[in-house]
């Protein structure tokens, strides 16, 4: 299986690249322990648009550069450039909203593959994924506390949809940050693994999921963000029940019940 990486523009601390049926991103800024400026979270958005248009990509990974940190929050030294003014922070914070939502709603499953810091903004932003797997070393905290920015709604709502109201408390009030395992005890992350089997552990479940029907994931994936809106008047049930009848309606469907009836793997076409 060939690797091709490629740098997403305008900054070459986001970088993308496609191993088969999966799409990484990766947070390429380790000195600062993968913190987040402006020009970063555009090229996110860019690689995500990118990804959610080619249907070779079947599933998105996201992770940090330098096996230090996954991502650390936003990028302090740029707040005088990028946060020095009222105008600035609401520019600033609509920006990440918009990429923080584009996550969430990404049209396919995304894993975040944490290893090492994941504190602040990098937190919401693991929140955002489908599945989290981290190494056994990692850790996990909000030290926003002791910076007193705001923080805005939807990213306490899925902290505390990813962890508990009580477990987000504590990680909101108490600067501490909390270990990998206490992350999955609490249903932070999903698996807890060994510092060496991480990337290993991830390229499998990545590619476990990128070999079933690509019609029947997206359309689950995007059930399960209707069911998650706040306001249900806001959700699309009309589309949602179109998706569920396109799978049926799907070669795959067909593909589905062969492959059952002739004991082989299945061969699905995402039509």
């Amino acid at each position: 299986m060939t690797t091709d990486t490629v740098l997403v523009q305008p900054t070459d601390k986001i970088l993308t690249r496609v191993d088969g049926a999966d799409g990484q991103v990766i947070f390429n800024n380790p000195k600062r322990h993968n913190a987040v400026s402006l020009e970063m979270w555009d090229a996110m958005e860019q690689a995500l648009a990118a990804f959610a248009e080619d249907d070779t990509v079947r599933v998105t990974v996201l992770s940090g550069a330098g096996g230090k940190a996954f991502v650390s929050g936003a990028d302090i030294s740029n707040f005088e450039t990028e946060r020095g003014s009222k105008e600035a922070n609401e520019r600033d914070d609509t920006r990440l909203r918009a990429v923080c939502h584009a996550i969430e709603n990404y049209p396919k499953p995304t894993i975040a593959m944490i290893k090492g810091h994941c504190i602040g903004g990098g937190l919401n932003l693991a929140a955002c994924t489908d599945m989290r797997i981290a190494s056994a070393k990692s850790f996990f905290g909000m030290p926003t506390v002791k910076l007193s920015p705001g923080y805005p709604f939807d990213a306490i709502r899925r902290l505390v949809d990813a962890a508990g109201a009580a477990a987000a408390g504590q990680l909101m009030f108490m600067v501490r940050p909390i270990d990998a395992e206490t992350a999955l005890r609490i249903g932070l992350v999903q698996e807890v693994v060994a510092e060496d089997a991480l990337e290993e552990r991830v390229a499998a479940l990545a590619d476990a999921v990128a070999g079933d029907a690509p019609l029947t994931i997206w359309a689950m994936k995007y059930v399960a963000t209707q069911v998650t809106q706040t306001d249900p008047s806001a959700r699309d049930l009309v589309r949602c029940e179109a998706m569920v009848a396109d799978c049926f309606a799907s070669e795959d469907y067909v593909e589905g019940r062969r492959f059952f009836m002739e004991r082989r793997k299945p061969d699905f076409k995402g039509r």
